[in-house]
């Protein structure tokens, strides 16, 4: 009986679909093989325009933006449906497979919290640096005769709607906060997770490996930066070694938050978290605080990084499950074997 097996116990009953019990399995060389392949596509799409398609250049770069957003959108749909095949999970139900990629509508703010304040604890030397410009133009501020005032008040919300409006409309905020992480989440987590997991990747084998494609997929920033350092390969070569170095840590991180949580705002908020802050602060001439808040935050990332990641927070319940999607039935080969 499919309740004995001891790989389908504790899985939701209706999380158990028939397409789950026939004898299928994707082996670990196919699902590597497709991992790279969505890699490659996302990339490919990117330039199909003027390689492939031999499109006039656009006339603006704003046009050129929104050409690879449309590019980056198509690579994304093309690798839902590529992923879709490929996990044993052909259910018509679109809402099990939207929670496959972790698109929920449940648990919104503990997905959004959460990881968005484990995030910013690796941003706290950063965030002690923001607080003392601050703090030093508030000052200067105070010492030029104003005050805590409405005048004063207004006059701060009105640079806060105007940086708003500058940002909103600005292309590379637009691709740097949304569509980026959007498209990068949705492929090289969402998509390429639960293919590994059906695959018989191990989840901790899966946080180190599925960076591996993300920083593929990075690889084509070597020629923009080539060209920016004047065409020394040395120098190109050490910055794109500092861009995928990060781009491993970071995509293990999120891998790491998708995994855990099965919710794909999890690793959205902390993209664009992590996008808009940059590089995080290890220390600073300016003040040698801000190395102590970095330490600082450090340790408290590590102390709550599980406890704040624990399935239950963003799960109804696990049913005795250690997986959040059932996927630990996925490789049920013949359940009325077992």
């Amino acid at each position: 009986m499919p309740g004995n097996s001891p790989f389908t116990a504790g899985v939701p009953t209706a999380k158990r679909h028939p397409a789950m019990e026939p004898d299928v399995v994707v082996s670990k060389p196919f699902a590597v093989i497709a991992c790279v392949s969505m890699a490659l596509l996302y990339v490919a799409v990117l330039y199909a325009p003027t390689l492939l398609l031999r499109l006039p250049p656009p006339s603006s770069f704003e046009a050129y933006m929104i050409r690879r957003f449309l590019c980056a959108l198509v690579s994304t749909v093309l690798s839902l449906s590529l992923s879709a095949l490929i996990i044993p999970v052909q259910s018509k139900e679109l809402l099990y497979l939207f929670g496959v990629y972790g698109i929920r509508m449940d648990h919104i703010w503990q997905a959004v919290v959460f990881p968005l304040t484990l995030t910013s604890l690796m941003y706290a030397g950063s965030l002690f640096l923001k607080f003392l410009l601050l703090l030093g133009s508030w000052r200067e501020h105070t010492n030029s005769g104003g005050g805590l005032s409405f005048d004063s008040c207004k006059y701060a919300t009105q640079k806060f709607v105007a940086w708003f409006s500058a940002v909103s409309t600005n292309v590379m905020a637009w691709r740097n906060y949304i569509v980026a992480p959007l498209t990068e989440e949705l492929v090289f987590r969402a998509c390429m997770i639960p293919v590994l997991l059906c695959g018989g990747f191990k989840p901790y084998g899966v946080i180190l490996l599925c960076p591996i494609f993300f920083s593929l997929a990075h690889l084509n920033h070597f020629m923009e930066i080539y060209a920016k350092q004047n065409y020394r390969i040395k120098k190109a070569v050490m910055v794109t070694g500092l861009q995928l170095g990060y781009t491993v840590v970071f995509g293990s991180y999120a891998s790491f938050l998708f995994i855990r949580t099965g919710h794909l705002l999890a690793p959205l908020v902390a993209h664009i978290c992590c996008n808009f802050m940059g590089l995080p602060v290890l220390f600073s001439k300016r003040s040698a605080a801000a190395s102590i808040a970095f330490v600082l935050g450090l340790l408290g990332f590590l102390w709550l990084l599980f406890p704040m990641t624990t399935p239950d927070l963003y799960n109804d319940r696990v049913d005795n499950c250690s997986c959040w999607q059932g996927y630990c039935s996925w490789r049920v080969r013949n359940s009325s074997s077992m």
